[in-house]
């Protein structure tokens, strides 16, 4: 198995791609930590991991927090021992819907939010975590940004810009981790139907990105599994810095 006793940390993991990523995981032998936010939500995906046969531990997590990543940390140190891998997947855009409008139309506190939780949030989960795998020499993280970095998406300049900030976040957190081989590399998922409960309009609104796409069909959270899973595993153990879309051939990069 690509993860066999790996233990891997999944912000945003009780809901859309974050629930994906974490059974991926565990499919792969690994012992997923499944934060989220939303306590319930992430109670439910470590309840179905443990139903397969899989080890999961479920902690309420505010990102935005440093108090809340430090404890998230310890409790996955005090229940595995370790940390071989982190997803920085928890931000602001499905799961807690943000404004499609203009720049001039967003508001200070909303945009103030969206960087709070997208950025910040990646850094401070980076931060608690990183001192584990320091200690042991070994370590993936995995930050999420989005396809809309190379290519803009109208009507929400707020999340492109703090997914356009995680990249380069991640670029030099790489280069300041790597002494201590843990690695750093960014997945840019394209539109993805990652609603648990998408309403016709958003149906409608990710069937229409197929037409840029070269495989023709709507992008769905198991599609960023085996990227994820990859960039955890040992067989990327001499990649770090990088930045790999998903997006089927809607933007070449």
């Amino acid at each position: 198995m690509l993860l066999d006793n790996k233990v891997v940390i999944v912000t945003g993991g009780g809901h859309g791609i974050g629930r994906a990523y974490c059974r991926g995981i565990a499919h792969e032998g690994g012992k997923v930590v499944v934060a989220d936010i939303d306590a319930a939500a992430a109670d439910i995906v470590a309840e179905e991991i443990s139903g397969d046969g899989g080890e999961a531990l479920a902690v309420r997590t505010d990102v935005a927090s440093l108090a809340s990543s430090q404890d998230m940390t310890k409790q996955a140190l005090d229940r595995f021992g370790q940390i071989d891998g982190l997803i920085n997947n928890a931000a602001i855009f499905a799961t807690i819907p943000i404004s499609r409008v203009g720049f001039q139309e967003i508001s200070e506190e909303e945009w103030d939010r969206v960087m709070e939780v997208n950025v910040k949030g990646v850094w401070l989960c980076s931060r608690a975590v990183a001192p584990a795998m320091q200690e042991r020499q070994r370590g993936s993280i995995v930050n999420i940004a989005s396809g809309t970095v190379l290519n803009g998406s109208v009507g929400r300049i707020h999340y492109v810009a703090s997914k356009a900030a995680v990249v380069g976040f991640s670029r030099v957190l790489a280069r300041e981790l790597g002494p201590s081989n843990v690695r750093v590399n960014t997945i840019a998922p394209g539109s993805t139907l990652s609603e648990d409960k998408p309403t016709e309009d958003i149906l409608q609104m990710r069937q229409a990105n197929v037409g840029n796409r070269a495989l023709k069909r709507v992008e769905r959270p198991d599609d960023l599994v085996g990227t994820a899973l990859y960039l955890l595993s040992d067989l990327s153990a001499f990649v770090t810095g990088q930045m790999i879309v998903v997006g089927g051939g809607d933007v070449m990069y």
